[in-house]
């Protein structure tokens, strides 16, 4: 996979996502990135005003920034909406309905299409539902597989609510064992991969656990986890 991933921990668009958010239009490599916002997973919380916000926002930080109205499986299976991923940079899929955002992407034309958008080199970010479903497996009421676009890897979005040692003991009992390391990522921050790891972004922290232990990473800070 040649292209980056950006996993948000969720209140995205608001203010003091800028700096994370002008680091995830970097990644790109473009100065005025092609970027679409999908809000799938609002389906059903007003997805029109998640994907103006999103316009809105990125607009404001040099994108060309447009709205990809996929909201159901008709939708996703829907070669020409799919087809225009073709000329995004960066896809962002928005907070919302995890399991809605599974149900309707999971083996779609949109799905393929975002897949060959991550080989040539685009970046695909999402945020808490988002970046929830880019796991291989993903809490939601109960473990679940998930896209396996991060492989081993699980999101727990809005992290900012969680203390890390009842986490960990949570997830030492009921996480799946082939996950490699779940990441705890508060709200308005972020983890972008990259060729050597993963920096965090934002003003709060991301949580890393793995091998029955905890460590927190903040702006600017570098991390493995393969």
């Amino acid at each position: 996979m040649a292209g980056r991933i950006a996993l948000v921990g969720g209140d995205e668009f608001r203010d003091g996502c800028e700096p994370m958010d002008e680091a995830i239009l970097a990644a790109t490599g473009k100065s005025a990135p092609v970027t679409l916002i999908v809000p799938t997973a609002a389906a059903f919380e007003r997805p029109d005003l998640a994907a103006q916000n999103g316009v809105r926002h990125f607009s404001s930080l040099g994108a060309d920034a447009h709205t990809l109205m996929a909201l159901d499986r008709d939708d996703a299976m829907d070669a020409g909406l799919a087809s225009e991923i073709a000329s995004a940079d960066l896809v962002y899929l928005t907070g919302g309905n995890p399991a809605h955002l599974l149900e309707a992407i999971s083996e779609s034309a949109l799905l393929n299409n975002i897949a060959s958008a991550l080989e040539r080199g685009a970046v695909l970010a999402g945020s808490s539902a988002g970046a929830m479903v880019m796991g291989s497996w993903m809490r939601f009421r109960e473990w679940r597989r998930a896209l396996g676009i991060v492989d081993r890897i699980a999101t727990l979005p809005h992290h900012e609510r969680a203390d890390p040692d009842s986490t960990l003991l949570e997830l030492d009992t009921s996480a799946p064992d082939e996950l490699n390391a779940v990441l705890g990522v508060d709200g308005r921050c972020g983890a972008l991969s990259g060729p050597d790891g993963w920096t965090a972004l934002g003003p709060g922290n991301v949580t890393v656990y793995r091998s029955g232990a905890w460590r927190q990473y903040t702006d600017g800070d570098n991390f493995t986890i393969s």
